[in-house]
């Protein structure tokens, strides 16, 4: 069964999609769930192949990306996406789904895994600063107000009208967003904030107050960097995966981060609240995402349970 953009977004729930995660984290802990690192390999005209596989005891999956650039000035999506999954002990094909609508929500996903984590009471009480008006921007949006009904939203993008049109977006949805024409004026008022931009330079001044959480999902190279080096440097640390962002993260390997404090989220755990608060208190935390297949898993999960 192959599902369209907004059939795989109806099978991905972001509350139900975020448990999936949780529970994918603790396989992963235990050894039931593997994924290999990512497999990169370059294409004629300056594009990318992506081949991300894992599995766990029941399905596999494998997801096919292609990144080309340049598709931009010919009217063409950039991204092109694809997740297969098949039954682990017989091979089958049991689905296709959309890799655009998984590589969105399941994003957004893991973001609000770690912020039900991370988050201190400024991060879920200030306004929300969403930064890039994309797919992952607007995944952002309805997830985390999802989780934070009545939160006030800020939308900053280079392009003024696209941060507009994610506030009317919100908005259509009883959401109290609004456009920003600069970020820098707003950034520290916010309590929680979110980057899904592909910046080679930092997006916004280190005027972020203590208690704040940043999201970084868009930086997934070294060339790129969302975050200032200094706010990364006195933040806590926290990433989706340690070896994915020790090859990926700009945001991290151009701020000369010291790898030996940053965390796991797998490590990031409910039952040490006392560890976490002291880390929290102080000053910032920074959540760094750069993507990874064992999150393809969990949407997978997912999208097969809802679709029997």
């Amino acid at each position: 069964m192959t599902y369209d953009f907004d059939t795989t977004q109806r099978l991905l729930p972001y509350g139900p999609l975020a448990d999936e995660v949780r529970a994918v984290l603790e396989d992963k802990h235990s050894g039931i769930a593997t994924a290999p690192q990512r497999l990169s390999m370059p294409l004629s005209g300056g594009g990318l192949l992506l081949t991300m596989p894992a599995a766990d005891r029941d399905i596999a999956i494998t997801k096919l990306v292609t990144v080309h650039p340049q598709n931009a000035a010919r009217g063409l999506s950039v991204i092109h996406a694809e997740v297969i999954v098949m039954r682990a002990s017989t091979g089958e094909r049991l689905m296709m789904l959309d890799g655009r609508a998984v590589t969105a929500r399941r994003t957004a996903a893991v973001s609000l895994v770690a912020a039900k984590l991370l988050a201190t009471d400024v991060a879920k009480h200030g306004p929300l600063l969403i930064v890039g008006a994309g797919a992952q921007g607007q995944a952002h949006l309805e997830a985390f107000t999802e989780w934070l009904p009545g939160s006030e939203v800020l939308i900053y993008s280079r392009t003024f009208a696209h941060a507009q049109a994610l506030a009317q977006h919100g908005q259509s949805q009883g959401v109290r967003a609004q456009a920003v024409p600069d970020i820098n004026a707003v950034v520290p008022k916010c309590g929680l904030i979110m980057t899904g931009t592909t910046s080679v330079t930092p997006v916004f001044e280190d005027q972020v107050r203590a208690g704040t959480l940043v999201i970084a999902v868009g930086a997934y190279s070294h060339a790129m960097c969302e975050l200032p080096g200094a706010l990364v440097r006195r933040s806590r640390v926290v990433v989706d995966t340690l070896e994915g962002a020790q090859h990926e993260a700009g945001d991290l390997s151009q701020a000369g981060v010291d790898w030996a404090r940053v965390e796991a989220l797998e490590a990031v755990s409910d039952d040490a609240p006392a560890t976490t608060r002291a880390n929290m208190r102080p000053g910032t935390t920074v959540f760094k995402s750069v993507g990874h297949a064992l999150w393809d898993l969990a949407a997978a999960r997912l999208a097969v349970k809802l679709s029997s």
